[in-house]
């Protein structure tokens, strides 16, 4: 069996990577029907060789494939290794689920597009996928850098797809250099791991033996680092102000990356290095309130935001802040199952969204919609399904993995609870506000829009109607053992890949358990405050009606999202520029280059004086010998 999953799991990544290249090198020839069909197929190989792989992990084939040496020196040897456990096979069903549901969406979604434009577009998607398979696959962490340095790459080409227009360029180009800064302290880890013990493979770094030769101080900056990292590809405080800005890509790019693939890698990353967290206690505390405060904070600007892709981007932003607010409470099985059950239903209201742009012709600003719930009637029920789980209203599927991450939180600082708490309670209170502005209530659009209002094609709406399923029964995978002992399944698979962090929290008494009645009123008290905030935004947004009258005080810093781009701005990139005009203007130009220059005027100067020593007069010659003679004699006599 392991010789089979060895043969199989190249092929995982490798059938995307053949995709790019077919559309990427075909582009000119390949008709629009060609590429979407490449593109799509690739993925869906893919996912049946996940699934295939997933199943074997299941039942106990665990294994860690080696095809080369990627780095072969004395002192260092890097395998080119895949290893196949529960974590990452979970991660490929993930990825290569999601994105071939985004595939079949971009081919009707993207239709407009000149035929070369599309197949660049579907070549790019799969590279981007293949990265993302390259990441949860690697054995090492220079496997997974590869494949972190190829999502960063994939984004910017996507994030600025169409590059005639100048802000998506330079969104492209900022969610670029933001990622490469977290991108700098993740290698700054993998120096520091290798200085220390020599190697980066997982298994070899986890092992008792090399954990004892790191002191607390080595594993706490390591942990920062990589969750430095982290904070630059998921999009955490203070680098989290790429990813509102990744907008300006299509709308199912912004699905992909905001999903199921790219933000999801810090989780990843930090999920697979659990043991290295949990012995580091101060880092886990950083991780915490970093991820905490990232949730309120993007939970407020949602608030205030009307275009629909913007709320959607910032939703993203504050739930993967909930996700680290479950890693820095220990809670890694909790953190990956709201990974899972995010990607099925902010998928779901990216698509959604973009199924609505679709039908109001390019219109993203919700006071420009509403009613569309007459018109569009698959989109709005799918919507409203991922509405109500990202709420977390039982039995939906954000309901089991939010009240995960809220139980830990409470069993580690009540205050975390609380702040969690009230943050749901913002969510649901946004996504509705997002919800009856665009469905309910009058069309407030114009009227060519409104002439023109139909449900999209089959080839969107199949992927919402199947995202809407995962979406409701999703989160059963992991009912609390309150509710139904044993119904923990997602918690039952993943358990090996965190026996390490598990064994060392019994050992030195880590572990805080909570009673079932304290379950229970936490449980029912966040449900209570989602629901005061579904009915605060129904009530206030069904009938909603557009105002001249702009925004004041808290309402108008919202709007402007803190003015944290203007902060950074005034702070980094203004003083960043200057710094760099100096240097072009002072230390370039009339520094180097007026060195340079002045060699060679130097060197012109000095030889248009010497040629006349050349002047081709025999009695000048006669002189300066006289001279040279005289000079020798004087210098014989006196010196």
């Amino acid at each position: 069996m392991n010789n089979v999953l060895q043969d199989i799991a190249y092929w995982i990544p490798l059938i995307p990577l053949i995709g790019f290249m077919i559309n990427g090198l075909g582009r000119n020839i390949v008709s629009k029907k060609i590429a979407g069909t490449i593109g799509c197929t690739s993925i869906l190989l893919s996912f049946l060789l996940s699934v295939y792989v997933f199943f074997s992990v299941k039942s106990g084939n665990i294994y860690d494939a080696h095809y080369f040496n990627f780095i072969n020196i004395a002192d260092l040897k890097v395998g080119f290794d895949f290893k196949l456990d529960q974590l990452s096979s979970l991660f490929l069903l993930i990825i290569t689920g999601i994105g071939f549901l985004i595939h079949v969406y971009s081919t009707s979604y993207m239709h407009d597009e000149p035929s070369k434009d599309f197949a660049k577009y579907f070549s790019y998607l799969n590279l981007f996928v293949f990265s993302m398979l390259l990441l949860v696959m690697g054995g090492n962490y220079l496997i997974m850098f590869i494949g972190w340095e190829g999502v960063g790459l994939c984004s910017y080409l996507l994030i600025g797809y169409w590059y005639k227009n100048n802000d998506y360029t330079n969104a492209a180009k900022k969610a670029f250099v933001m990622n490469r800064i977290g991108d700098l302290a993740f290698l700054l880890a993998l120096f520091w791991l290798l200085a220390k013990i020599g190697t980066i493979n997982y298994n070899e770094v986890f092992s008792a033996e090399n954990i004892s030769k790191l002191s607390i101080t080595d594993i706490t900056g390591i942990t920062l680092l990589l969750f430095v990292g982290a904070t630059g590809k998921s999009a955490q405080i203070p680098l989290y102000t790429w990813l509102p800005d990744a907008m300006a890509g299509p709308t199912p790019v912004s699905a992909l990356i905001h999903a199921a693939t790219m933000v999801t890698a810090g989780i990843y990353m930090i999920a697979r290095s659990n043991i290295l967290y949990t012995m580091a206690p101060v880092t886990q505390c950083v991780v915490g309130v970093i991820g905490l405060a990232t949730a309120v904070l993007a939970a407020t600007i949602a608030l205030k935001q009307n275009d629909i892709k913007k709320v959607l981007a910032y939703s993203t932003v504050s739930q993967l802040g909930y996700m680290f607010l479950g890693l820095g409470v220990g809670a890694y099985t909790g953190a990956v199952f709201h990974v899972m059950t995010h990607a099925f239903f902010k998928a779901l209201l990216f698509l959604g969204a973009g199924s609505v742009i679709h039908a109001m012709g390019g219109e993203q600003d919700m006071r420009n919609m509403g009613g569309l719930k007459k018109y569009m009637s698959i989109t709005h029920l799918t919507f409203l399904i991922a509405c109500i789980a990202i709420s977390g209203i039982p039995p939906f599927s954000g309901f089991f993995s939010k009240d995960e991450i809220l139980a830990a939180a409470f069993a580690k600082n009540p205050l975390y609870w609380a702040i969690g708490a009230l943050t749901a309670a913002l969510t649901a209170f946004y996504m509705f506000r997002l919800y009856a502005m665009t469905f309910l209530g009058k069309f407030r659009g114009t009227h060519e829009q409104e002439h023109h209002l139909h449900e999209s094609p089959a080839a969107i709406t199949f992927p919402l109607i199947v995202l809407a399923i995962l979406a409701i029964v999703g989160g059963w995978v992991g009912i609390p053992e309150v509710f139904w002992h044993g119904g923990h399944k997602l918690g039952e698979f993943l358990a090996p890949v965190f026996a390490q962090t598990t064994a060392y929290t019994e050992s030195h008494h880590l572990q805080n358990e909570l009673s079932h009645n304290t379950e229970y009123i936490l449980m029912g008290t966040s449900v209570l405050l989602a629901l005061i905030g579904i009915a605060y935004a129904w009530k206030k947004f069904s009938n909603y009606q557009k105002t001249e009258t702009s925004s004041t005080g808290i309402g108008k810093l919202l709007e402007n999202k803190w003015y944290v781009d203007e902060l950074y701005d005034a702070i980094i990139v203004k003083p960043l520029k200057s710094l760099s005009v100096f240097f072009d203007n002072i230390m370039e130009r009339k520094g180097i280059d007026g060195i340079v220059n002045g060699v060679g005027k130097a060197v012109n100067y000095g030889s248009r004086q010497l040629r006349w020593v050349q002047s081709g007069k025999v009695g000048a010659y006669v002189l300066l010998m006289v001279i040279g003679m005289l000079v020798l004699f004087i210098i014989q006599l006196f010196l």
